[in-house]
């Protein structure tokens, strides 16, 4: 590697990284804007290599989606239904609960729970919930709520975003979700998102949860209006905040999906971009330990090249996954724990369970691939009932 990045005009930036200074904004827009990809990547890759080695994570965990109606109308979202729609959904606690119930013999530690901004539930749901999925197991840990969800049911509870928060974590909240950043910018945010929380009540509800003892992911949602220095100016907030509150696990940067939405995209986000964008993300977000590959959007494939350019992190089995696929992403509803193992092997990697604050559980050193969680054709007919329900 060395040999190439000495020729190469990204030297300077490499030398920063090599020793430890932090890269300016400046050098980030002319990482995105440099053609030489494989120089960004391996920049990236000894970024990634000084802060995890040669381990690269995953989580066991299913997505609960528990509604779709929402009062917004983002230009970029698939997912969203009004209450007069045939295929908008909403799910009782009791129903949340079983789907909860059913994942546990899949060994899930994690519950990834997000919606859209429902009309009409009460506050006392998002708790009875919350309270509901601890009985089940008090092992669980329950990821909640974006941002843009926080600040609706503080309105909701008529209560500040603390108080909500606090209310939130005593019912069993153990960290919020980074979706809704989108990009920071307030016109491409009108754009894309109208209506739809700034980006400073974006930062402040993370601040606020962060300042109470809370973690959390951030996300970037790229490849559609945003300009390279938008995408550059949002790493910046982020890397700012971190600096204030250290409160962030690790970031998730998103490709636009551009299917079924308002948006007209001429040239949504190539391999390329989706690579050089992880790359830049971990030179830049020095602060941060991790970088997520997500491959529900990316697909299983780029997301295991991604390793390489950066990441070190695949996310998790996810077992049913709506947001995204509404919105046209072609990836599968599912990854089994044995595959996540194989594809971060033949990486190169490590492979490594982690959990919800991508703190390790399980080391797998050898080339054994972990056995079923359930044995036979039970665990493979379970999953496809899980994946389509």
């Amino acid at each position: 590697m060395k040999f190439f990045v000495q020729r190469s005009e990204l030297r300077d930036i490499y030398d920063k990284v090599v020793s430890g200074e932090r890269i300016s904004e400046t050098d980030a827009l002319r990482l995105f804007e440099s053609k030489d990809l494989n120089t960004v990547g391996a920049i990236a890759d000894l970024a990634r290599q000084r802060k995890v080695g040669n381990r690269a994570s995953y989580i066991i965990n299913r997505y609960i989606n528990y509604s779709n109606y929402c009062i917004l109308s983002c230009q970029f979202c698939s997912f969203a239904r009004k209450k007069r729609d045939a295929d908008g959904f909403q799910f009782s606690v009791e129903e949340i609960v079983q789907k909860a119930r059913e994942a546990l013999h899949l060994g899930l530690t994690e519950l990834h729970i997000v919606g859209g901004l429902h009309p009409s539930l009460p506050f006392s749901y998002y708790l009875d919930m919350l309270k509901a999925l601890k009985a089940l197991d008090s092992r669980l840990q329950l990821k909640c709520f974006t941002a843009i969800e926080i600040l609706h049911l503080a309105w909701l509870g008529k209560k500040t975003v603390e108080q909500t928060l606090r209310e939130l974590k005593s019912a069993g909240l153990d960290s919020l979700t980074g979706g809704g950043a989108e990009i920071f910018r307030k016109e491409v945010r009108s754009a894309i998102a109208k209506g739809k929380e700034s980006a400073e009540e974006y930062l402040d509800v993370h601040r606020t949860w962060h300042k109470m003892g809370g973690r959390s992911t951030c996300t970037m949602l790229f490849g559609h209006v945003e300009s390279l220095a938008d995408r550059v100016d949002h790493l910046r907030q982020l890397r700012a905040l971190q600096d204030e509150t250290h409160g962030f696990v690790g970031f998730v940067p998103l490709p636009y999906q551009p299917e079924n939405n308002e948006i007209p995209v001429q040239h949504p986000p190539t391999g390329y971009d989706a690579l050089r964008t992880i790359a830049v993300s971990r030179i830049f977000l020095d602060n941060f330990d991790h970088i997520t590959a997500y491959w529900v959007g990316l697909g299983v494939k780029l997301a295991q090249v991604a390793l390489s350019y950066g990441a070190d992190d695949l996310h998790g089995t996810i077992i049913e996954e709506h947001i995204f696929h509404m919105a046209g992403a072609k990836s599968p509803q599912l990854q089994t724990e044995a595959e996540m193992v194989k594809l971060i092997h033949e990486a190169g990697r490590t492979p490594v369970q982690r959990n919800t604050f991508y703190e390790p559980l399980k080391q797998w050193d050898g080339p054994h691939l972990p056995e079923p969680a359930v044995n036979g054709n039970k665990s493979i007919v379970l999953e496809k009932n899980l994946a389509t329900a």
